[in-house]
C-alpha cells in the first residue's frame, strides 16, 4: 500500500474509529469539550494531511508538466 494511500485514510480511521473512544465531556480543551476538541483537531489534522498527499502524489505532476 503506498504511503499516499495510508495517509489518506488516517482521518476516516481517526473520525470514525476514534470517536467511541473519545467520547468525553470533562476534560475541556481551549474551553471546549473533549469530543468537540477532537473534531475539530481531526478537520485540522485531514486538510494538512490531505495537502501532504497532494505534494507527494505523482501523478499531479505529471499533469502539471504537461
Amino acid at each position: 500500500m503506498k504511503l499516499i494511500h495510508v495517509l489518506a485514510a488516517l482521518p476516516f480511521i481517526g473520525i470514525l474509529l476514534g470517536i467511541p473512544f473519545a467520547n468525553k465531556v470533562t476534560p475541556y480543551v481551549f474551553g471546549m469539550p473533549f469530543i468537540l476538541a477532537y473534531i475539530v483537531m481531526w478537520a485540522l489534522l485531514t486538510s494538512a494531511l490531505m495537502a501532504i498527499v497532494y505534494v507527494l502524489d505523482k501523478e499531479n505532476k505529471k499533469e502539471e508538466a504537461e
